[in-house]
């Protein structure tokens, strides 16, 4: 589950994206605290602290702004599409016990059975849950399975409390043999059966 992370964040009274430049040249990341019927409350975030909380997925943070704290998660996040580097957050109000439908991050374990493989269908698991609990993983267990077997996302054990909104049939894994295998195998038999023609 998510733990909640602080950040210290600055009033932004000028916009544009000249001052957006600067800021970011300074170490400081714009931001937008929208939610909840308020009016959105734009704010600097200082730029290393975020990007260490946004490593965690669906990260709970409590925004200090003028002395005034408030509870958010990470609805959006734009990036430069060269570097990398974060140009703009969009934080969603949320507050205990209110439950919120975010993306998941599917994270398969485990080892298949023999020479098979596993395919990932599905990164992504829509969920609902309460804001301060939520999953930052949900974890597929492979291990063992043969081929041919296949997990859709009614079969993947959530966390407690944790509901799923993607479609119950929807694909997650499913076991398979490598295509170079299959690819043998095929080879094999046709040139077994053009032994027995011959």
């Amino acid at each position: 589950m998510s733990d909640e992370l602080k950040l210290a964040a600055e009033a932004r009274t000028e916009f544009g994206k000249g001052f957006a430049r600067r800021a970011r040249a300074a170490g400081k990341i714009p931001a937008v605290i929208y939610g909840h019927g308020t009016d959105p409350v734009h704010v600097l975030l200082p730029g290393h602290d975020t990007m260490m909380a946004l490593k965690h997925a669906n990260a709970l943070l409590t925004i200090d702004v003028a002395g005034k704290s408030e509870m958010v998660i990470v609805k959006d996040i734009q990036r430069d599409a060269v570097k990398r580097s974060i140009d703009h957050v969009d934080l969603l109000l949320v507050k205990k016990g209110e439950k919120i439908a975010v993306e998941v991050p599917v994270h398969v374990e485990g080892e298949t059975f023999g020479s098979t493989i596993h395919v990932q269908e599905l990164n992504t698991l829509h969920i609902q849950a309460e804001a301060t609990h939520l999953p930052e993983t949900i974890v597929v267990s492979v291990e063992g399975l043969p081929e041919g077997v296949k997990i859709v996302a009614s079969e993947v054990e959530l966390p407690k409390g944790v509901e799923l909104l993607t479609d119950a049939d929807a694909l997650v894994v499913h076991v398979t043999q490598p295509r170079s295998a299959v690819a043998a195998e095929d080879e094999a038999g046709e040139a077994g059966a053009e032994a027995a023609a011959e």
